[in-house]
């Protein structure tokens, strides 16, 4: 990533993980019926709150909720944006 991005506080920015277009026995999944994934590697990371420090760090693999964050995108790749609280935990 060539923009320098940091996230505030206890914020991470996540890059998520492709979404499958296949099944394991090769069956092409439309798009109408493809999942939001629900992990990703951590491309950047706050500071933490005064009180909190960050658990997570940079090229953490991680797991979050299906509805959590906010979409954005950066230099043409998307990526989430959300609270540390909102991951579930690292892989």
């Amino acid at each position: 990533m060539s923009t320098q991005f940091k996230p505030l506080a206890d914020r991470v920015l996540i890059e998520p993980a492709p979404i499958e277009t296949k099944t394991a026995s090769g069956i092409i999944i439309p798009d109408s019926a493809k999942e939001k994934p629900l992990q990703g590697k951590v491309i950047a990371a706050g500071n933490g709150k005064v009180d909190e420090p960050m658990t997570v760090k940079v090229g953490d693999e991680v797991l979050f909720g299906q509805y959590s964050g906010t979409e954005i995108t950066l230099d043409g790749n998307t990526f989430l944006i959300m609270r540390e609280s909102d991951v579930y935990g690292i892989l």
